[in-house]
């Protein structure tokens, strides 16, 4: 058993919890960041995409909710980490403005040919850290609402 401030869980069901809260909140808070920016001109919108990724032709929105699913084991992994006095909804947009952001423009972008940091462009910057910000606090809420409602269960 792992024990932590954030309760006492099997490895594998902190990693179940972090990969549900990481997807729903890409459904959520993710494309609705973005949709809410495309209203408002800054960003273009493609929210909630059913265009195929290769090499599997997943829809894009389930792409990104895969991706989002491995950055809440993640999360799991490292939620503890976060000073005890945070509301996880603060470590997670934390988390998120900073980890899948700094990923994304470092690892992500050079690896599909794209600049390196949106090519230090502030105008375009800016986008990243919100927009994951947003999935983050999505995933702090939904990985401590799901983390309360496993210790009502047996099976975590």
């Amino acid at each position: 058993m792992v024990t932590s401030v954030y309760g006492r869980r099997s490895p594998v069901a902190l990693l179940v919890i972090g990969f549900v809260a990481g997807a729903l909140a890409v459904f959520i808070f993710h494309q609705l960041t973005i949709l809410l920016l495309s209203l408002g001109a800054a960003t273009p919108g493609n929210v909630y995409s059913m265009r195929p990724i290769p090499p599997f032709g997943v829809p894009a929105v389930f792409n990104q909710a895969f991706w989002g699913g491995l950055w809440g084991c993640v999360f799991a992994l490292v939620a503890d980490r976060f000073p005890r006095s945070w509301p996880l909804w603060l470590a997670g947009l934390v988390f998120g403005a900073v980890g899948p952001t700094l990923v994304g423009w470092f690892v992500v972008a050079p690896l599909k040919g794209n600049p390196v940091a949106q090519g230090f462009d502030a105008a375009r910057m800016w986008r990243g850290p919100v927009i994951n910000g947003m999935f983050g606090l999505g995933l702090g809420i939904f990985f401590d609402l799901l983390r309360r409602l496993s210790a009502r269960a047996r099976w975590a």
